[in-house]
This record gives C-alpha cells, sequence and structure tokens, in this order.
C-alpha cells in the first residue's frame, strides 16, 4: 500500500509518498518541485506511480506556496520568482542531508524533477550538486539568465518593476552560478530527460531543446539524455509525460 505523509524537514513542509511496508527503509528518493502558484500535493499522481516502483518521493511545498503562502500579493510572488527557485535549490540540499543523516537514502541514489518553475529548478540544481543521480526537467528553461530577462521585459510591458535596474542586474549576476546553459559540463553525462510541449506560451519550448540539441552530443551513452516534444500541447504536463518520468527514473535511478 502506498502511504502518503506529511511531513516537515529542516521547516519545510513536504509530502513524503513510499510503499507503507518500507517507510523506514533506506531507499532511492526523488524530490519533486511543484510550478509556480502551484503546491506540493498537485504532483501526488506521479509520486504515487514512482512510489509503486520503489521510490521514496518527496513532495516540498516553495516558498509563498501551499502550506507557506502567507497572503502575498501576485506581483510580491512575480518578483519573489527567482528568490524562490534559488531558496528551492537552497532546501534541496536540506532535504537530501536529512534523508542521510535518517538512514533513509539509499547509497546515495537521489533524483530531482519539477514541473515549470519546479523544472526551472531542477536545472538550477544540476549547475549546483554534482550529488544529483538523475533529473527531469518538465516544460522548464535551463537558460535561466535569458528566461529571466525575458520576464523582466514582459513585467516592464505592464507596468513599472518595484525594483531598481540595479537590483535586476544583481539578479543576472547571481543566476550565473545556477545557469546550467552556461555551465554545461556540470551535466558529467548525468541522465536527464526533457519534456516540453511544442505550443507552451509560458516558458518557451526552444530553451531546452536547442539546450538539449547543444548538450546531446557531448553523452557518449546516448541512452542518458532524452527530449520528448508533444506538438499541440500548451503550458500543461500531460499524462504521456508523467509516463514517461516514472520509466525514466525506474531505468536511471
Amino acid at each position: 500500500m502506498i502511504a502518503i505523509h506529511e511531513e516537515t524537514i529542516k521547516g519545510i513542509p513536504c509530502l513524503v509518498v513510499v510503499d507503507a511496508v518500507r517507510k523506514d527503509d533506506a531507499l532511492p528518493t526523488v524530490t519533486y518541485f511543484h510550478g509556480f502558484t502551484s503546491a506540493k500535493e498537485h504532483n501526488l499522481p506521479l509520486a504515487y506511480l514512482l512510489a509503486g516502483k520503489g521510490f521514496r518521493v518527496v513532495l516540498p511545498d516553495s516558498k509563498f506556496h501551499g502550506e507557506r503562502e502567507g497572503g502575498e500579493s501576485d506581483m510580491k510572488k512575480q518578483v519573489s520568482f527567482w528568490d524562490i527557485v534559488i531558496q528551492n535549490v537552497k532546501e534541496l540540499k536540506d532535504i537530501k542531508d536529512h534523508l542521510e543523516t535518517s538512514g533513509l537514502l539509499e547509497d546515495g541514489r537521489i533524483g530531482v524533477a519539477g514541473t515549470s518553475m519546479g523544472g526551472i529548478t531542477t536545472s538550477a540544481a544540476l549547475a549546483q550538486y554534482p550529488w544529483i543521480r538523475t533529473a527531469a526537467v518538465l516544460m522548464g528553461s535551463p537558460k535561466i539568465t535569458v528566461y529571466a530577462k525575458t520576464l523582466v521585459e514582459s513585467f516592464k510591458k505592464v507596468g513599472d518593476l518595484p525594483i531598481t535596474e540595479d537590483m535586476i542586474g544583481s539578479l543576472y549576476k547571481q543566476l550565473e552560478d545556477y545557469d546550467l546553459s552556461e555551465n554545461p559540463e556540470k551535466l558529467s553525462q548525468r541522465p536527464l530527460l526533457f519534456w516540453h510541449g511544442e505550443s507552451d506560451a509560458v516558458v518557451p519550448f526552444d530553451h531546452s531543446f536547442t539546450f538539449y540539441e547543444q548538450v546531446e552530443g557531448e553523452y557518449t551513452d546516448k541512452d542518458k539524455i532524452q527530449f520528448i516534444k508533444e506538438e499541440n500541447r500548451g503550458h500543461k504536463v500531460s499524462r504521456q509525460a508523467v509516463l514517461e518520468t516514472a520509466k525514466w527514473f525506474e531505468k536511471h535511478l
């Protein structure tokens, strides 16, 4: 039987999905990050499939989301987007450390994945942590500096941003270390799956696809990198994406 446990890991509200019989066992673990304005419980279907394959799945709530929402305005959330992503990356290490010290992580086998903002978080985490064994980016961008500039320009067209040009410049500088497209060597041929709808109007399809084309040639084992695209699919994860993500971790983690 698959069980869902509400846990707070180093101050982070999480759902932990795992076979009830193996709750206290050391298991390969997938941490899955939700998208912007979403919450941890929205990814339970995928977590259920992964848990059925023998994984522990940790679903954290991001800052200003789910249980951590505190009545912030939409503008507050929007201008905090990259702070949220960077905090997600830092909290991923907190989750990993907790699993290790609690004896719940089997042989360092940890995978990371996410949807949209969660996919962006996953890409950024790959640029930071060599201990991530495998990853899946669902409609996220590995070109986070380019995407940040795109978002800033979009906000400027709507109205004045509540941040200064100096603050924007500092943001771009801060993102450099988290930008996988600027540090592709950090992949080190780790297994990586991309899924993206070709008609995505929120996170540009070409960000992930052109990056895939850039790094695919560096992989000696082509089986370890895959890009799945869906025609006429907008910014919404399909059932195919969910099933392929579950298969990916079963094969590579």
